[in-house]
């Protein structure tokens, strides 16, 4: 490499690493999203590598910030104050690379030094090189498990798997493979494999779900052929179980109740393309990604921003044949996606989510017709919104009565299924099959 390629390679490298800092210096201590910092930062990066190595930095640290934390307060002399978050994130910046990610020693610990000078922190670019030169010789110090997990959300989980929250903890630090959902109505899944193959990828064939493909290690979606032309799209594995859940015959019609940003909508086209769908969602901009979406898939829906509970804002009367409420909840299923839920999530954030799932139940079973088909689904792992919720739902509502799902959607709760997060290499996350009598 020419000189001056070299130089270049280092800069983009050190701007990645500073961006990386910004971002996680928003979400720790702004108290700012991470997919909204993720996104901003990101759109902002022309090269697809860099745009995946920030995305792929930022969920080292947020994963096993406990650890850095535990690691700084060995090793500094004296703890960090809030005027240097900056360098403390930066910090956890440069041994996620060393840690989590395994990337080459030399050029990380080069590129993070450079990074603080990048943000001004000239005077304490000598402190960064020496404790990741430390990190590149001793072990990392490593924090209880239960460190940066809230009170409360513990609590909740030795309530209700008290002989899974070790599992729960551990699953919920490990960065999730890819899973694929191939289009069926395109291109069928061993052929879509030896696509994968060509590419110099090796997928697997999980029995379960039927569509779906898994990469251990994940790739650009730019590098999956046939993206563009709506051949697969990207799609957890249990996520994608949901289509399992429902009968579909042609010219049903089918609500998903808060579609965006539009994965299980598309998934039941591809399933049925003559479904006369409704993809609802409250979100207007949210719901543009659901037309997106389509629009790449080759399929069509019927697109409308309004709450779901205020029926006669956008409900014409005909009731549906199957209806799928993949509703808002606590997320604590996919901390290994959102790991910044720990950080923000509070115990009365779920009150009011169970009150509004409740509110969301009892707002569409009318539109559901006699013999159709609600699907409940969350990607929580609390009880209280999933199999306590589907409790009280029946209670009150006499002509409802549960369907039986089989073993392939994970637990039986005897209120609906139950998976949690990493089982069978798949996200938490709780099903319920309704009908109506």
């Amino acid at each position: 490499m020419r000189s001056d390629d070299a130089r270049l390679d280092g800069a983009r490298g050190a701007g990645v690493r500073a961006d990386a800092a910004r971002v996680l210096d928003a979400i720790l201590h702004g108290g700012r999203s991470l997919k909204a910092e993720l996104s901003a930062a990101q759109s902002r990066i022309e090269d697809s590598r860099d745009r995946a190595l920030l995305e792929a930095v930022v969920m080292a640290v947020l994963r096993n910030r406990a650890d850095y934390d535990a690691t700084l307060q060995a090793w500094l002399p004296r703890p960090l104050g809030q005027r240097d978050n900056d360098l403390r994130v930066l910090l956890y910046v440069g041994l996620a690379q060393l840690d989590a990610m395994g990337l080459p020693a030399h050029a990380a610990v080069a590129a993070t030094v450079d990074a603080a000078r990048l943000m001004k922190r000239v005077h304490q670019a000598g402190m960064v090189n020496a404790v990741l030169r430390r990190a590149t010789r001793e072990p990392l110090v490593r924090a209880d498990a239960l460190a940066g997990w809230p009170q409360w959300l513990l609590q909740d989980l030795r309530a209700d798997w008290p002989e899974d929250v070790e599992a729960i903890l551990r699953a919920s630090r490990i960065a999730p493979p890819m899973w694929l959902r191939v289009n069926r109505s395109k291109i069928d899944r061993e052929s879509y494999a030896a696509r994968l193959r060509e590419q110099g990828l090796d997928p697997r064939m999980p029995d379960h779900p039927v569509d779906a493909l898994l990469l251990e290690t994940p790739v650009a979606m730019s590098a999956l052929p046939g993206f563009d032309e709506g051949l697969v799209s990207v799609q957890d594995g249990s996520a994608q179980q949901l289509a399992d859940a429902f009968t579909l015959k042609p010219g049903m019609c089918v609500l998903d109740a808060c579609a965006a940003p539009g994965g299980k909508a598309a998934h039941l086209l591809e399933r049925e393309p003559t479904l006369r769908l409704l993809a609802l969602d409250v979100d207007a901009r949210r719901l543009r990604r659901v037309r997106e979406g389509l629009q790449r898939l080759g399929l069509q829906a019927a697109r409308v921003a309004a709450d779901a509970t205020a029926i006669d804002e956008w409900w014409n009367g005909q009731p549906f044949d199957a209806i799928l409420i993949d509703a808002p909840c606590s997320a604590t299923g996919i901390l290994r996606r959102q790991p910044d839920i720990l950080l923000h999530r509070r115990a009365e954030d779920v009150a009011a989510l169970v009150a509004l799932q409740a509110r969301m139940l009892d707002a569409l079973w009318p539109t559901l017709a006699a013999g159709g088909t609600l699907v409940y689904a969350t990607c929580s792992i609390l009880q209280a919104e999933n199999a306590r919720q589907i409790e009280a739902f029946l209670a009150r509502t006499a002509d409802a009565e549960l369907v039986a799902l089989d073993a392939t959607f994970g637990r039986d709760t005897g209120l609906g299924h139950q998976r949690l997060p990493g089982e069978g290499d798949m996200d938490g996350f709780f099903y319920a099959r309704l009908r109506k009598r």
